[in-house]
């Protein structure tokens, strides 16, 4: 018989498994249909395989197969077992949703060129074409893959995965360098999106490729983090129950008060911590100079808020 708690753990194991299936999916979707076909590689061991693919055809599965499989092994062996059954399993459904994509569709865009018809279906405007939906447009294109990539690796990183991949070359280089992992990420990535560059000679893949990079960058953290964009204030000030009588009365939230000494004078001050969602940080930040004209304000974008009254802290 399961426990009320062993219940929920199942619940949230099923759900991180379909986010991790839906997520897989529609990096396929996003890769064979959108990237590939306009070659485009906007980072990763997939964006390579797309030049691969281009270059000397075989299928994008296979190429990143042949990449991520070794890659895994090797980050193993040096980094230590940090990826986890579900990243191996991510690994596993990309490959295989990629694999049936490109076997079943092919590597035709889906924007392309094509006639544009009425609803009839009678043709309004010749273009030269191979059949499809739209006309040729890069931009377009461009924001349609990058929104599709942002969605599916939003969705695998809230099942508890990782991409894997071409990241792991940055966690080996970061463990015998001293550069950041973040910039790591960065000059790997680039210099895959720069191999559109010097193998198809068109400057504007890797600058397409970038924008992918930026609007799926932006799209994974609305996915991750949702919609709600909070804010953190420090308020140094000399008056601090008033401020304290307008979070708890006004705006319905706690914080805390902290005692310190200030640098220059030694005198002592008190600062107030509270986190807020936008729209209650207008109207405290609003009344302060009411409060106490000299306060000092440091009001900082806050990513990721969990405990009680926002997010609840993830279990293991």
């Amino acid at each position: 018989m399961l426990t009320l708690d062993n219940k929920k753990k199942l619940k949230r194991e099923i759900l991180a498994y379909f986010l991790l299936i839906v997520g897989s999916a529609l990096f396929a979707i996003g890769d064979v249909m959108f990237v590939n076909p306009y070659l485009m590689a906007p980072g990763g061991t997939y964006g390579l395989s797309n030049v691969f693919n281009t270059l000397w055809p075989w299928k994008i599965s296979l190429y990143a197969l042949c990449m991520d499989v070794p890659l895994l092994i090797i980050g193993t062996w040096i980094l230590g077992p940090k990826f986890g059954v579900k990243t191996i399993v991510s690994t596993a459904l990309i490959f295989v949703f990629t694999f049936i994509l490109e076997s079943w569709w092919g590597y035709n865009p889906v924007i392309h060129d094509g006639e544009i018809v009425n609803q009839a279906g009678a043709s309004m405007v010749e273009i030269p074409h191979n059949g499809g939906w739209f006309a040729p447009d890069y931009f377009l294109n461009t924001v349609v893959a990058g929104i599709i990539y942002g969605l599916a690796i939003g969705l695998i990183f809230r099942s508890g995965a990782t991409s894997g991949g071409s990241d792991i070359i940055s966690m080996i280089l970061h463990k015998y360098t001293k550069i950041s992992l973040g910039t790591l990420v960065m000059i790997v990535d680039g210099i895959i999106t720069l191999s559109t560059l010097i193998a198809f000679g068109d400057i504007r893949l890797p600058i397409y490729s970038v924008i992918i990079i930026f609007i799926e960058g932006k799209v994974i953290d609305l996915v991750v983090d949702g919609m709600k964009s909070y804010k953190t204030m420090f308020i140094i000030t000399d008056n601090p129950e008033p401020v304290r009588d307008f979070i708890i009365n006004n705006l319905k939230r706690g914080g805390t008060c902290i005692t310190g000494s200030g640098l220059y004078k030694g005198n002592e001050r008190k600062m107030v911590y509270v986190t807020l969602d936008r729209a209650d940080m207008i109207k405290l930040r609003s009344v302060l100079y009411r409060i106490d004209p000299k306060a000092f304000v440091n009001i900082m974008e806050s990513s990721e808020i969990l405990g009680q009254g926002f997010r609840r802290l993830p279990q293991e």
